[in-house]
């Protein structure tokens, strides 16, 4: 690891033990939210783990595997969005999203997703989002349709901007993800981290879901606009890593301060 970065962690890092640990249902709560995620792209570039740590706030910590850092571009489906004991919404629970996020470590070890930016075409979801949760949501023209050959379209457009095109398709089915893997860092993530700034405050939001079904892919296209939007120089490399998930049914719990 970059000694800038391990002069500026204080902890151990966390074992199989405890990555697998934090895949775990949390038993004394109850879910605020319910969410289907469908249709997931993974992308991934590894990175200098100092360039990470360079852009987190005070108090989380980049995550490495093999001594180096990932930066991930996923475009999805959001489907039957909706609170605790309220049926989905017409027009309002289905929408799309791409995000673009890395993988980082709390205090204490507990590993996670730290969200760049969020893109959604549901200017209410982007709404809440940004106000009760801290997180980056942005507001963006999308679509996406399926081929005839089940392969997947999907664009995204911010303001002024080209649209951002990815097209995939679900090949093979790929191993269960193990601790100790890559496949496994990547994907086997349930606690997010957003930061308030005018309060510079830190807080966790747990999810849940079965562990991601995994498939191989046929990436037709894809776009790394996301890098320049975020501050971050584009890759010159095709992703060095890519998955797709058909996708899951997610649980949503509130967040927490830290």
């Amino acid at each position: 690891m970059n000694s800038r970065v391990s002069n500026a962690i204080s902890f151990q890092k966390p074992g199989n033990e405890q990555r697998l640990k934090a895949t775990m249902r949390p038993r004394d709560r109850s879910p605020v939210m319910y969410q289907r995620w469908r249709n997931l792209l993974f992308l991934h570039w590894s990175i200098d783990p100092a360039v990470i740590q360079a852009t987190l706030p005070k108090g989380l910590f980049v995550d490495t595997f093999k001594e180096r850092a990932y930066l991930g571009v996923v475009p999805f489906f959001m489907e039957r969005v909706r609170p605790r004991f309220c049926p989905p919404f017409p027009g309002m629970s289905d929408f799309l999203e791409l995000n673009m996020r890395t993988y980082v470590l709390d205090e204490i070890g507990n590993p996670g997703v730290w969200f760049y930016s969020l893109d959604a075409n549901q200017r209410l979801a982007v709404k809440i989002a940004q106000t009760f949760f801290s997180l980056p949501y942005v507001h963006a023209a999308m679509s996406a349709r399926v081929e005839r050959d089940n392969s997947i379209v999907l664009k995204s457009a911010r303001k002024a901007q080209l649209p951002q095109v990815f097209h995939y398709k679900q090949l093979e089915a790929l191993p269960g993800s193990k601790p100790g893997t890559l496949q496994f860092f990547l994907a086997e993530r349930y606690l997010l981290f957003s930061h308030n700034k005018s309060r510079g405050t830190l807080s966790t939001g747990r999810v849940h879901h079965q562990p991601y079904p995994l498939f191989s892919a046929e990436l037709r296209s894809y776009s790394t606009d996301l890098f320049g939007l975020n501050g971050f120089s584009a890759p010159e490399t095709d992703p060095e890593h890519v998955m797709v998930s058909p996708g899951v049914e997610v649980e949503i719990f509130g967040l927490q301060s830290t």
